[in-house]
């Protein structure tokens, strides 16, 4: 009797045993850039929600770059599902255009698992330079651009940044001059253009909305081909320049190499999460929506991307080497 009892405590143990292993499996999402920004916030609210299907998730910040360094370090990372890393507009889209090396190639290096989530971005002009020059839309900007080439400057992050891409699409495709002025990072720009030392910018709505609830600058168009769910009386750019059409996303990939069914997995995981409202309403805080997608559908949106920043790069001249 007590080595039946033995034997079936054994076996208890070893059927047990796999399940404690597969809980304790830890998860590593590496985001390229620091902590408290949207794209840390979001993938955090991501990371609580999957927990119950893969276990503990944690987030490692890897900074730098452009988000060079993170991207780089997940996709060398080993191909087992366990380290994942967040692609965005810039990793993925611009970077490849912008840098002339690159320490990761992000077709060959990397491996799709879902878009996350897409942000607009918004044109705004500072409320006194708004009332003054009498521009309450994105006509009267172009209007008094076009008959005052250059006494109009706007700014952006820095060179090759996101908002002076857009930047110059806009006034590339409004056919308009005005000065780029590069800052060191998105909220020096923005506290530019609040006090006036810019006229206008392209920039993300989760940042600019405060101040556009405030009054303190003017949201005259959103970039996306849609009007915004958060701000539906803001027009977007594509109503005055037809296939004016910018915003802001990222999404998850798994290091290339990564075998497809676990690729599934976590594609399956991830999509869940982003349809629940729990995660909804956290990402509409941020005037994020989610955008969960096929490892197909993500593969062919940033390849389109990376078409679009190719022409975008070309026509700003911008070069990081």
């Amino acid at each position: 009797m007590i080595h039946r009892r033995i034997l079936n405590t054994a076996l208890a143990a070893a059927l047990v045993w796999p399940a404690i292993g597969m809980a304790q499996t830890t998860t590593r999402i590496i985001v390229p850039f620091g902590a408290g920004g949207p794209i840390d916030v979001t993938t955090r609210v991501l990371a609580e929600a999957v927990k119950g299907s893969l276990g503990t998730v944690i987030i490692e910040n890897r900074a730098g770059a452009g988000g060079n360094i993170g991207v780089a370090a997940a996709a060398k990372a080993a191909p087992d599902g366990l380290t994942i890393g967040v692609a965005t507009t810039a990793s993925h889209g611009i970077n490849p255009w912008l840098f002339k090396n690159l320490p990761y190639d992000p077709v060959k290096d990397t491996a799709p698992i879902t878009q996350m989530l897409r942000v607009p971005n918004v044109l705004v002009i500072n409320a006194e330079a708004a009332k003054r020059l009498n521009i309450n839309s994105v006509a009267d900007l172009i209007a008094y651009a076009k008959v005052n080439p250059g006494k109009l400057n706007y700014g952006s992050g820095g060179n090759g940044s996101a908002g002076h891409l857009a930047g110059e699409l806009f006034k590339n495709q409004a056919g308009f001059f005005a000065v780029h002025i590069p800052f060191n990072g998105g909220n020096p720009a923005q506290t530019a253009l609040l006090g006036g030392q810019v006229d206008f910018n392209i920039d993300n709505l989760a940042t600019a909305a405060a101040n556009i609830r405030a009054g303190r600058i003017k949201a005259l168009a959103v970039t996306t081909a849609q009007r915004s769910a958060v701000m539906p009386d803001v027009p977007t750019l594509a109503e005055t320049l037809p296939g004016f059409e910018i915003d802001t996303w990222w999404g998850l990939f798994a290091p290339a190499g990564t075998p497809p069914e676990t690729v599934r997995k976590l594609n399956a995981a991830f999509t869940e999460a982003l349809r629940t409202p729990e995660v909804k309403a956290r990402f509409a805080t941020l005037m994020a929506e989610p955008a969960p997608s096929t490892p197909e559908a993500f593969d062919a949106f940033m390849k389109s991307e990376r078409t679009k920043y190719e022409r975008v790069v070309k026509i700003s001249g911008a070069r990081v080497d």
